[in-house]
């Protein structure tokens, strides 16, 4: 009678045993997988081609800020390859691109900006496609600045225009991650987009921040308590990533950089832009990692 019992006994204990790793198993099982599908990139790259690259008016002798931009721009073109070359060729669908506004008079900058327009996909990605991406795009850039030195006709920048005009139908597509890479000093200024709306506006200049008093200790105050800044533009940007670099202030305030900062920040965070960066006009080799890990997070 006690074999029949203890046999029985044993019986249950390994019944119970197996039923629980089995429950172990199908729980490790169920543990959720990572989602491993790559995203696709769609870059864009605006230009500010205002005197602030004129040799003769913001000369700098340890490096020229349109050399600093072609250093910042083979930091994106890098970026974008590492990126494209991180995928299997059937899951590309990325795309790079380079603007102005307003755009120049020249006909073959606009041609060269055209050419820079490019989209790769499993039906044209090659090695050899890949690795020509950041010497076409140095070489191609480089032509479009000393253009526009030689042209020496600088007609401003409209970056307010191109945000509340462009950027929705021109960088922004709903299946990619849609990053706005923004080449500038920080001032915006163009003769035909001069708009006031009380102390907002669609422009920014070392007159206007010396005319509003924002060159004094108390200027964040003064620029929080009369809503000074940039004028909204009417668009949710929250699937838009920004990097602005070039900041450049004026050294005549030692607010400047501040200010410029404080009328972006506050822009950007309006219109619902949730991850943005503001730089200043470092070289290139100090910028490089920054431009990739922006770009290349995940």
């Amino acid at each position: 009678m006690k074999n029949t019992l203890l046999k029985m006994a044993m019986s249950l204990l390994l019944i119970l045993f197996f039923s629980c790793k089995k429950d172990s198993d199908k729980e490790e099982k169920e543990i959720p997988v990572k989602n491993s599908v790559a995203e696709n990139y769609n870059i864009s790259i605006l230009l500010d081609l205002s005197d602030r690259i004129s040799l003769e008016k913001n000369a700098n002798p340890t490096m020229e800020y349109y050399q600093r931009d072609l250093g910042y721009i083979k930091s994106v073109s890098e970026a974008f390859t590492e990126h494209l070359k991180s995928k299997r060729i059937r899951q590309m669908n990325d795309k790079m691109q380079l603007f102005f506004n307003p755009e120049p008079k020249d006909p073959e900058i606009n041609s060269i900006a055209e050419n820079l327009k490019i989209t790769i996909d499993k039906n044209n990605a090659s090695k050899e496609f890949l690795n020509s991406i950041t010497k076409n795009y140095a070489s191609s850039t480089s032509k479009i600045y000393q253009s526009a030195i030689k042209d020496n006709n600088y007609i401003g920048s409209d970056i307010w225009s191109f945000f509340d005009n462009k950027i929705q139908d021109q960088c922004i597509d709903k299946k990619y991650r849609n990053i706005l890479i923004i080449l500038t000093d920080g001032y915006m200024f163009y003769d035909n987009t001069v708009i006031k709306e009380g102390n907002r506006t669609s422009y920014i200049t070392p007159e206007l921040i010396r005319k509003n008093g924002l060159n004094t200790v108390d200027w964040e105050k003064k620029l929080h308590d009369q809503d000074f800044g940039f004028i909204k533009t009417n668009y949710n940007l929250s699937n838009l990533e920004v990097l602005v670099v070039g900041i450049n202030p004026s050294k005549n305030n030692p607010y400047e950089e501040k200010v410029i900062r404080t009328y972006w920040s506050k822009w950007f965070t309006e219109m619902k832009i949730k991850h943005f960066e503001i730089k200043n006009a470092d070289l290139p080799s100090n910028m490089d990692k920054i431009i990739k890990d922006f770009i290349l997070e995940k």
